[in-house]
């Protein structure tokens, strides 16, 4: 695992944590970006104690995140043994494409019957600021911006926002962390070969009620980000070599 300063979360005067989440909700937030960034590595270890000393809080607030973090399959448990960064099977990523295509396109399906203006609205804000947001913080290479990703993110959230199942909404939520994690071996690659055009067509598709087009622009943005990914993972591998 990457070795980062020590962080203390509490504040020393008040031992209040930060905005007013439990000491384990702060560090599963803050794992939950570095797993999904790519930050920390897949099949390494995550010390309890060695995480406690970073975030500057004990052993149990930590096992608590982590366990969270298990639930979602971003963390494994390792019987006896602790916990380590969930691995990334990469036959599994054809599997991961078909199975997002296919529950996606029935929440964008049930979205787009149920839209509202207040939906189209959000939709509107959310692509002209993404429009506007740089990818990459460097011009000459890739380096991750939060602000673009969180924009990213919640633009394919909002897509599915007035699907009436909320049990389909959560396990597209957790397809897309899934997908996330190998979307950003990629970036570093690949951010120069995509714009704003996709998700563009992808929106005016849904506010305009072109309920297969917009499935079909779905599908076809996300096998194109996958056909990147595995690009990239095999062009990586072929420099080892």
């Amino acid at each position: 695992m990457a070795r980062k300063p020590a962080l203390s979360l509490v504040s020393t005067s008040s031992g209040n944590v930060v905005d007013g989440l439990s000491r384990s909700s702060v560090i599963y937030n803050l794992l939950r970006q570095e797993l999904l960034h790519g930050e920390l590595t897949p099949g390494d270890k995550l010390a309890v104690k060695a995480l406690g000393t970073r975030f500057g809080m004990g052993a149990s607030p930590v096992r608590e995140a982590l366990s969270r973090l298990s639930s979602e399959g971003l963390v494994e448990r390792i019987d006896q043994r602790g916990f380590r960064v969930a691995s990334l099977d990469w036959a599994e990523l054809p599997i991961l494409l078909q199975t997002r295509c296919q529950v996606e396109g029935l929440a964008l399906r049930d979205s787009i019957n149920r839209r509202t203006s207040a939906w189209e609205d959000n939709l509107v804000l959310l692509v002209h600021r993404l429009s506007k947001e740089p990818r990459s913080l460097a011009a000459d290479k890739y380096v991750l911006n939060p602000a673009w990703e969180e924009l990213h993110s919640q633009f394919h959230q909002a897509l599915l926002a007035n699907c009436a199942s909320r049990w389909l909404r959560q396990f597209c939520a957790s397809l897309t962390d899934e997908a996330y994690r190998f979307r950003q071996v990629a970036a570093s690659r690949n951010y120069a070969r995509r714009d704003e055009t996709e998700h563009i067509a992808i929106f005016k598709a849904c506010i305009d009620g072109r309920e297969e087009d917009a499935v079909t622009l779905l599908e076809a943005h996300y096998r194109k980000t996958t056909a990147l990914t595995q690009e990239a993972k095999d062009g990586e591998l072929a420099q080892i070599v």
